[in-house]
């Protein structure tokens, strides 16, 4: 359940955070002062305790009134989820305070890695070795909370030749690392989404997050991708609400047709959170794959059958607001990375392969 001083906050400033005429550093304030940044966390840690699926539905109901704040969230929460399979205590020790409270602002940079993990693309970060670390060269072209006041970025690094790839936190005051302004996107502006750019970046060993890539992707996949469909399911939800409400209990096809893709819905998180629990996806990342197109679809479908409900009243400025954001919100969603054209291509390749 979302904490109702956050949810009114949310629904009071959807478009301005959407529009960006939102602070960022607002926004990752209000989800750290609600202590949806703690779900799932074990309280050891400075958590509420809970698992990775409470965490999920927590980015969820964020998404059912801000997809944008939601996008913010689940690249905080990823980030602490990294932290947490992490190896390195003592990084976990350093960051992990600042991240639950706010005050830091955690950037998931591995979305190229992910893709580097399915073999779709090159590592765009490069390592040299240098004294007890290394200098870091190259671009991260799209990724979300890069808060102006202070942030740190993971990201899987191209070792010297013969080293394996690593993963790495690197902390936004590091000479040598360049971020561009942001993004101009259609929607989601408030989110902090900027390219970085690495100019001989010296980092030392105490920022490793995991020294094998190849080892750690895969463990942390499974997380990434589900808090992600957090936001497929939270906006799916809203816009079956408004469905139902714009329908007011009149039956029809689209009540018939409302009630079906609901159904649909909630059986697929069922598998989503089964999934994590016991530890399939680790081993069949196929599954999880299906279900992320899946949610993605039933976004879309959703957003569709809430313009049908709402007829031309849709299309109107006045009355037309929300549903106009969150169509944008549904735009988003099949292209955030992995995209699913890129898993659409990986179960083909996997099909194949068998």
């Amino acid at each position: 359940m979302l904490d109702s001083t956050l949810g009114q906050w949310l629904d009071a400033n959807a478009e301005a955070i959407d529009q960006g005429q939102c602070d960022p550093h607002l926004v990752l304030a209000h989800l750290a002062e609600a202590q949806v940044l703690r779900v799932g966390v074990d309280p050891a840690l400075g958590g509420s305790g809970g698992d990775v699926t409470d965490a999920v539905e927590a980015i969820a109901a964020i998404a059912s009134r801000s997809l944008a704040s939601a996008f913010v969230c689940w690249g905080q929460r990823a980030f602490i989820e990294y932290l947490l399979q992490s190896p390195n205590q003592a990084l976990r020790e350093r960051l992990l305070p600042e991240l639950l409270t706010g005050e830091l602002a955690g950037a998931t940079g591995l979305s190229n890695a992910m893709k580097f993990l399915s073999g779709i693309e090159s590592l765009q970060v490069q390592a040299t070795a240098q004294g007890d670390g290394w200098a870091l060269e190259g671009r991260l072209h799209w990724v979300t909370n890069l808060r102006k006041s202070g942030f740190v970025v993971a990201a899987a690094i191209e070792g010297e030749e013969g080293q394996a790839p690593f993963v790495v936190a690197i902390p936004s005051g590091a000479a040598g690392l360049e971020r561009s302004e942001d993004l101009q996107l259609m929607g989601l502006q408030s989110s902090s989404t900027a390219a970085l750019a690495f100019h001989q970046v010296a980092l030392g060993r105490e920022w490793l997050l995991h020294e094998n890539a190849r080892e750690f992707l895969p463990r942390v996949r499974p997380a990434f991708l589900a808090l992600q469909c957090g936001m497929s399911i939270g906006l799916t939800r809203r816009a079956l609400d408004e469905v139902r409400e714009h329908l007011q209990g009149r039956g029809s096809f689209l009540a018939e047709a409302e009630q079906v893709l609901r159904e649909r819905l909630e059986n697929t998180v069922g598998e989503l959170k089964q999934g994590l629990l016991d530890g399939r996806f680790l081993k069949q990342p196929a599954a999880l794959f299906k279900l992320r197109i899946t949610l993605a679809e039933s976004a879309a479908d959703a957003v569709q059958m809430e313009l049908q409900a709402s007829g031309g009243k849709a299309y109107l400025s006045a009355y037309g607001e929300g549903f106009a954001r969150r169509w944008r919100e549904s735009a988003f969603v099949p292209i955030v990375t992995p995209s699913l054209v890129q898993l659409r291509a990986e179960l083909q390749r996997q099909a194949a392969g068998a």
